[in-house]
């Protein structure tokens, strides 16, 4: 690890003016990703800032009967909350089916945000990867690509995002609060996050002086919603495909449906194709599974994970026929 300077903040502003007149810095709030990369001298920040006594932790309701979560809420303590349980519950099975008891005690929800991939190659500096090393190549692509996204990938990442919560809150159309020192600025959450295309080191939309101060969820949809992860083991492993929904069925017809994909995209991915194939459709494993084929049909495998696309197909086919 390499030498930084330490800043505690003890309000947003003095975070804000921190990031600013600090070069190369970083907001540090549970520190359970990036103290990891710098450790294995990935992120190379001179200053650290921290954040973790700034008021950002509550869970509010707000008056249309949506939620205001606080962006250093503890991953555990968004999980176990009352609202979050009764109104949002695939955000609470998302949060508990990732990481461990431990890192959930300590990440917080703006840090699930920004957490990086989990690729073996972003993590092996003896690997060509355009994440850590911009115009190095990626060994992804020609390599052991088991772990890798079939959906958004290009010539330069086939990374997944390795974010359980956040494929949840692409399915609620979660709204990301960023504060810089310009003002306030709303990002819907499947905007926050940028496909690799020629520039995969660029991982979201946030700016060097902006921090995420909040992630608002609206009116929870109607019907029945999930989160499912497939994975190599029951513990402490990323997903091979996760499916978020939200379904609703009136009279054998669907009316109303959210889908988002975990582990086959660059990004958390939201399922619209798959969406307006459904609404309107009988509620049916043959509509169900149309609705997979026509999200996936753009779908790209490597050598090693072709499997993810019917694994895919399967997962989203049993989640929403268990819920219908």
């Amino acid at each position: 690890m390499r030498t930084f300077s330490y800043v505690r903040a003890d309000d947003v502003d003095a975070a804000l003016r921190a990031i600013t007149d600090e070069p190369n810095a970083k907001f540090l709030g549970g520190g359970t990703n990036l103290v990891d990369l710098m450790r294995e001298d990935i992120e190379r920040p001179d200053t650290v800032v921290d954040i973790t006594r700034l008021p950002l932790a509550e869970v509010e309701e707000l008056p249309d009967g949506g939620v205001r979560i606080g962006a250093l809420l503890r991953n555990s303590h968004l999980a176990a909350h009352p609202v979050i349980r009764s109104r949002y519950p695939m955000v609470a099975q998302a949060v508990l089916s990732g990481a461990s008891g431990q890192l959930r005690n300590m990440a917080t929800v703006g840090g699930n945000l920004m957490q990086r991939t989990r690729c073996l190659y972003f993590y092996d500096d003896a690997a060509a990867c355009n994440k850590r090393e911009p115009g190095s190549g990626c060994a992804a692509i020609g390599g052991f690509s088991r772990s890798h996204a079939v959906l958004g990938a290009s010539a330069s990442c086939a990374a997944t995002h390795p974010s359980d919560l956040c494929v949840a809150l692409a399915a609620l159309d979660a709204i990301v609060e960023l504060r810089s020192s310009r003002g306030t600025r709303r990002v819907p959450l499947v905007d926050f996050h940028r496909m690799p295309g020629d520039t995969p080191e660029i991982e979201t939309v946030l700016a060097d002086d902006e921090l995420i101060t909040a992630v608002e969820l609206p009116p929870p949809p109607s019907g029945v919603s999930r989160y499912r992860k497939v994975r190599d083991r029951a513990s402490y492993a990323f997903a091979l495909v996760s499916v978020a929904a939200a379904l609703d069925v009136q009279d054998g017809v669907v009316s109303s449906i959210r889908l988002a994909l975990g582990g086959v995209g660059t990004k958390p991915w939201r399922a619209y194709q798959a969406e307006r194939a459904l609404l309107g459709a009988p509620a049916t494993e043959e509509s169900f599974r149309a609705a997979a084929r026509a999200e996936l049909a753009d779908a790209v495998s490597l050598p090693h994970n072709e499997f993810k696309i019917r694994l895919a197909e399967s997962t989203i086919v049993a989640v929403l026929r268990g819920m219908s």
